[in-house]
Formats: C-alpha cells, structure tokens, sequence
C-alpha cells in the first residue's frame, strides 16, 4: 500500500470520530445545563442512542454481506449513501427546540438516528481494512495510520467543540472557591441562564455542530478520491461466502474472538465512562471549572502524538505485552479524585490519553488477526469480515451505552441539579467514583480476560505462512 492510500483511508475514518468525541465530551453536559432536562432523561438519551447504534450493526453486517459488488466496490456505496444523512441528524442532536415538555423524546430521536448512521458508516469502512491488503504488515501498518488520525480527529472534535462552546458552561458569579461562611444559599445559587443567554449558547452549539458536519463532507470526499477497494482478496475462485447467521454462529464460537471482544467491551466502557463524566467532574467536582476544555487537548494531544510509538512497541514486544499500557491511567485517576490539584491533573490527563491511544490501536490491530485464524480454520468460506467487526462494534457500544446510562442515572439518583453553582456532597462523591474506581476495576477485568487471549506473534507468523500457501 502506498502512503497516499493509507492517508485517505486514515483521514475518511476521521470525521466520525471528530462528532463522536465531540458528543462523548460535551453531550451529556448539553443535556443537563442548556438544554435542561433531569439526569433520567438524560441517561435514556445516551442509552437508548447507544443501544439503537449497537442493534444497527448486525443488521447492517447482515445487509453489507448481501451486498453485490458494484464499479466502486462493494462497501463503498453504503458510506457515501449515508454520510448526508450522518451531518444533518448531527446538527439537530444539538438544536435547541422552542418547546420544553418534548425536548427528551427529540434528543432520543436524533441521538438514535445519528449514532444508527455512524454505524452504517463504521462497518463498512472498518471492514474495509481487509480489502485493501492481503499482508498483515501492510494492514497493520494501514490501521496505525487510521488510529493516528482517528485520535487526531478526537482531538479536533474535542478542541473545536470545546473552544467554541466554553463560555456557555463558565458561569459569571459562581466562584471556584466560596467564602468561609458559605450557607446552604450558595449551593442552590443557579447559574440558569436569561432568554438572550439561552439564544446564544443555542447559536454556539450550532455553529459548532456546521463546523464539524463539514469535516464529515471533508472526509468520505478524500475517502473515495484515495482508496481503491480490492475484490475480496482472500477469496479462493471456488469458495463460497458463508451465510449470515451461519457466519454470526460460528465467530461466537470462535475462542479468541469471544477473548478479544470480552476484554475490550470492558475496556472501551471505562474510557467511554472517563470521557462522559470528565467534564463534569471538572466543573462540579475538582475546582477546575476554567481548565476542562484545556485538560480534554491535553489528553487527546497525549493520545494523538503516542499513537505511532505504541505501534513500535507492539512490533516490537507483541501486541498482549503492549496492552499493559491501559493500565497506566488507573494509579492516576485515583490520584486525581483524591487529589484534585491543577498541575496533577494535567499530568493525570497526559498518561490517561497515552492509555487512550492504546485502548484505541490496540482491537483494531487484532481484529485482523481474529479473521486470518479464523480463516485458517475455515478455508473454503467468504464474507465474513463485516460479520467480525459488526458484531464486534455491536458488544462495544452496547457495553458503553449500559454504562452511559447507569452512570446518568446514578446522578438522578444522587440529586444532581443542573445549573447551580455546586453539587450535593453525594454528586461529587457519584462523579468521584465514575472518574476513578469504576474505569479501574473495568479496565483490570478487561485485562485479566485478555490475559488468555490465545493468539501469540509466533501464531499470527504461522496463520500468516499457512494462508499463502492455501492460496
């Protein structure tokens, strides 16, 4: 593969992740403080958005394998078809409507519709990782030049976001530390804004939501200028593609991909759990209200920049070895909660975006891997890449919208108002607990699981020797 088509190929997945981190940062604090719905409301957004993007993968997967090869391939169609639909059910997830009583049942809607498009996007274009290269150097080469600009479209969609729509959540007359004689007045002093203020933060978000659906344009334009999909390069002239639920019958069966996805359905929930909640607990929580959107860069510049040395110490010392690396921000984000000083935590956020990158490279790099072993073992069959990363996104989402929506009710519970200048005793303790222990404990089990995943370098040099010489 040549740089070029691995540029295009890297930079067309971007988009996504530019509305995915934006909505991952910013989405649930849109909810509670401009848009002013309770917690509940806002739990069953992110859930049920969650939950409508993850049951659109099988069936997306079931409908992209039924797909007949066309001029342009036969994944192509489906991210160019869809992204239209992708910018505007995007840009009306963060339009404020004039009405009050219905705003939930709007957000549920668009949260569904935008989060079911992203989907109908992400599986062919991860699948695609399959259909560019038959070496295992070039796609994993191919899926370090994706990740980079993966993290980098995270980092630009968390940084416009968060420039643009800062002032919208730093309130004039709450102070970061109140006076000594702080009565209980103080706690329930609401920062809730006047009509104009209203009109204006809903300006704010809109622009932001116009900037980032052009980058959406952006990069399937660059995707389909740059890259050439291959005609199911592993195929034999005599196999035959193997029918969906068939093909989703027997990858549940398959040992190390039931591994890999247990373990990184735990991992991807804890980062997810870190993303929604960081700008909250910054702003209600640790003193940090002026610094969050300063704190989101330095993650995702950690993350962006350490991309490509997690790729050499994968080459290196093997992709299982190099997962250890998720684990550096667990000391740290206890360390933070504990003790929530300005210079700690930015230091907490530069190792947690190093973890980041690594929870980001590292399932994608593997997942290739699953489906050479499991080619090996299934040598006459056919199409069932797209059953792989499906089902795969499928768990993943699922797992983090379940812990969306525990996380959003956990504040109902524990009594979070939105728009005053400080919460209860009980939300702080709730956020605490979400940024810290709750990321830890899921990213150790992850861990442990991965621990007897089964596919070592030695084995993916033997699949890799074993399929050239099948075809």
């Amino acid at each position: 593969l040549s740089i070029c088509s691995k540029l295009c190929y890297a930079i067309g997945g971007a988009p996504n992740q530019v509305a995915g981190s934006a909505a991952a940062f910013f989405l649930q604090i849109y909810l509670l403080d401009i848009a002013h719905i309770t917690p509940f409301h806002a739990s069953l957004v992110l859930f049920i958005g969650k939950a409508s993007g993850a049951f659109t993968d099988p069936v997306a997967g079931f409908f992209i394998s039924k797909s007949r090869w066309t001029r342009i391939g036969r994944l192509m169609p489906w991210m160019l078809a869809c992204t239209p639909f992708t910018v505007v059910s995007y840009f009306f997830l963060w339009y404020l409507p004039p009405f009050v009583s219905g705003r939930a049942a709007w957000y549920v809607t668009f949260n569904c519709l935008f989060q079911a498009l992203t989907t109908l996007f992400q599986v062919p274009y991860s699948a695609l990782t399959m259909f560019l290269s038959t070496d295992q150097k070039d796609r994993d080469s191919a899926t370090a030049y994706r990740m980079t600009m993966e993290v980098l479209g995270t980092l630009i969609g968390a940084a416009l976001q968060g420039q643009i729509v800062a002032s919208a959540h730093v309130s004039h007359h709450c102070t970061v530390n109140p006076p000594v004689n702080t009565t209980d007045s103080w706690h329930d002093t609401t920062s809730v804004p006047d009509p104009s203020d209203i009109l204006s933060h809903q300006v704010i978000y809109m622009i932001a939501a116009g900037v980032i659906g052009g980058v959406y344009l952006l990069g399937i334009v660059v995707l389909f200028l740059g890259v050439k999909e291959k005609d199911d390069p592993y195929a034999l002239s005599s196999d035959r593609a193997i029918p969906f639920c068939k093909g989703l019958g027997l990858t549940m069966k398959h040992g190390p991909y039931v591994k890999l996805t247990a373990s990184f359905l735990l991992i991807s929930t804890a980062v997810q759990l870190e993303q929604s909640n960081f700008v909250l607990f910054c702003t209600q929580a640790s003193g940090l209200r002026n610094h969050f959107q300063y704190l989101v860069v330095t993650i995702l510049v950690s993350a962006a920049v350490s991309v490509p040395l997690w790729q050499k110490i994968l080459q290196r010392f093997g992709k299982k070895c190099a997962a250890c690396g998720i684990s550096w921000m667990i000391p740290f984000a206890v360390m933070l909660v504990t003790i929530p000083n300005l210079i700690l935590a930015y230091f907490v956020a530069f190792v947690s975006g190093l973890s980041i990158a690594a929870s980001l490279l590292l399932p994608w790099s593997m997942l290739p891997d699953v489906v050479d072993n499991f080619r090996l073992q299934n040598p006459h069959g056919k199409g069932q890449e797209t059953i792989f990363y499906s089902s795969y996104v499928f768990f993943t989402k699922m797992s983090a919208g379940i812990g969306l929506g525990i996380s959003a009710a956990g504040l109902e519970f524990t009594g979070y108002k939105p728009g005053i200048c400080r919460q209860s005793d009980d939300v702080i303790l709730t956020l605490k607990i979400l940024i810290g222990a709750v990321p830890g404990i899921l990213i150790f089990l992850g861990l442990f699981i991965l621990f007897f995943y089964p596919i070592t370098e030695q084995s993916r040099k033997e699949t890799k020797l074993a399929l050239e010489e099948l075809r």
